[in-house]
């Protein structure tokens, strides 16, 4: 079993994923407070490694939950309902694998059921489970609507994600305010542009 299949609930106290203990990622913390040139000795810092492993555990545990148990539960008395579903604005928080800078925006889904549907709350919940890694946004928004198509059998999949990245609005070229959007599309949606249009009017 990987890590990305292993439950949160299952690792110990000392421990959060890979072997690696808390004592040794604490270490590590004061070391880099060390080389950004502060103390990790004064009162302020003193805590502050355990906050951050705390947070961190909450930032990351999209590692350590697995995107199939989320769909698993689906519901198939919907008379044969095969028009289009779609969730908007699904705010995520995520960060960047290259700066370990925030990335924060929205998420929107469309999905044509085949014969099943899953509950508004697992799509948002799906969300969290890849934005609660280090990503890359095209990855994250193929990576949602693959994991969708191949889990619900659905008839098409749309996915359109808008992301500030601080990468960008804090720092380099610090341009506060730009959204990169990033879309994928499976199924009936690739080769039919008005199903398209329509999931981009349903989102608008």
């Amino acid at each position: 079993m990987n890590i990305v299949e292993k439950n949160i609930a299952g690792t110990t106290e000392n421990e959060f994923s890979n072997g690696v203990s808390n004592d040794d990622a604490k270490k590590a913390l004061e070391l880099l407070l060390k080389w950004i040139g502060d103390n990790p000795g004064r009162e302020g810092l003193k805590e502050t490694p355990k906050r951050i492993l705390k947070a961190y555990k909450e930032w990351f545990s999209g590692y350590n939950q697995n995107p199939l148990e989320i769909l698993s539960k689906t519901f198939q008395e919907v008379e044969g309902y095969k028009e289009m579903i779609s969730l908007k604005d699904i705010s995520f928080h995520s960060f960047c694998e290259h700066h370990f800078a925030p990335i924060v925006g929205k998420v929107h889904i469309g999905y044509i059921p085949n014969k099943k549907v899953v509950g508004l709350s697992k799509l948002a919940r799906l969300v969290e489970v890849f934005a609660k890694r280090l990503q890359v946004q095209e990855k994250m928004t193929a990576e949602i609507g693959n994991c969708l198509q191949t889990n619900l059998d659905c008839l098409g999949v749309g996915v359109l994600i808008e992301g500030e990245h601080h990468c960008m609005s804090s720092r380099g070229v610090k341009k506060h305010g730009s959204i990169m959007k990033t879309m994928h599309f499976t199924g009936v949606f690739l080769n039919d542009t008005e199903k398209k249009n329509e999931f981009i009017r349903s989102i608008s």
